[in-house]
């Protein structure tokens, strides 16, 4: 290919990278605005004169704030923990139900399947009381104990029809001769089944704990006291003054809060990718 032919290609593709430029710029611009704000001062970021876009004088003072705000490791470690536990107790669940609505043919498989994302649209007010009752019940309500219970409400319907979209269009052979040669159906799904449909597994995994890791609502509803708090409930309640939010540690908060997710994003977007279309596995 000359030189010419590459000026022609590169000039007809030219529109395609501007538009993906463009889609980039306006997806990743909230996450630089709120990192180059928790490198400002407070005074600074009502400051709209001159180059804005930029830090005059970067300061991590609020990065210092917010890790000397009482309690913050507390509620970090209760929303990883939380989160963990939820994502484990919600994929494993997810995958027994998804297996069974998509390879168990059974009366009604169709309609459950539909059910269970039905669930998952309802809005989470209409959970409210009636979950709030069960856990005063157990006395669960206030404690994190009380969110291992109420976060896979939501998790397990929508982990379970991504799932079952998965396996409906996993090869169905190899398990059915593993099954020939002697393995349990049991057997064959751990060993043959589940390696295959990694990738919906894990784009189920992910799901569940960015999910649980940014769930606000249930965690100011269901739980209470300072060592009871998450994240999002305990640095927003840290900061606000009355009607006013000191915008600064919050975006530090929030800078350090998306790190997590950023790492596994980082590490498994191929896998997520893959999950998402559930139908790239080849038999």
């Amino acid at each position: 290919m000359n030189a010419s032919q590459i000026a022609r290609k590169a000039i007809k593709q030219a529109p395609l990278y501007l538009a993906l430029a463009a889609v980039l710029i306006f997806l990743l611009f909230p996450f630089y605005w709120g990192f180059i704000t928790s490198l400002k001062t407070e005074a600074e970021i009502y400051d709209f004169t001159g180059n804005f876009l930029i830090p005059k004088a970067p300061t991590l003072s609020n990065y210092s704030l917010l890790f000397t705000t009482k309690n913050y490791f507390v509620w970090f470690w209760n929303t990883l923990f939380v989160s963990l536990v939820t994502t484990i107790i919600s994929v494993i669940i997810s995958v027994m139900a998804g297996f069974a609505i998509a390879r168990l043919k059974f009366r009604g498989a169709a309609l459950a399947g539909t059910l269970v994302f039905i669930t998952y649209i309802a809005p989470k007010g209409f959970l409210f009381v009636p979950l709030a009752q069960i856990l005063k019940e157990w006395g669960l309500l206030g404690s994190l104990s009380a969110l291992y219970i109420t976060y896979p409400t939501f998790l397990i319907p929508f982990c379970t029809w991504l799932l079952s979209g998965y396996f409906a269009n996993v090869p169905h052979e190899p398990e059915e001769c593993a099954m020939v040669d002697g393995a349990s159906r049991i057997g064959a799904i751990v060993r043959i089944t589940l390696p295959m449909a990694i990738s919906g597994i894990i784009t189920a995994g992910i799901f569940s704990f960015t999910a649980s890791w940014n769930e606000l609502v249930y965690s100011i509803a269901l739980t209470s006291g300072e060592q009871n708090r998450m994240l999002t409930t305990g640095v927003m309640g840290a900061f606000a003054q009355g009607d006013f939010m000191v915008i600064g540690p919050l975006m530090a908060a929030a800078t350090v809060s998306s790190v997590p997710i950023a790492i596994l994003y980082f590490f498994f977007t191929d896998r997520f990718v893959s999950g998402l279309t559930a139908g790239a596995t080849k038999g």
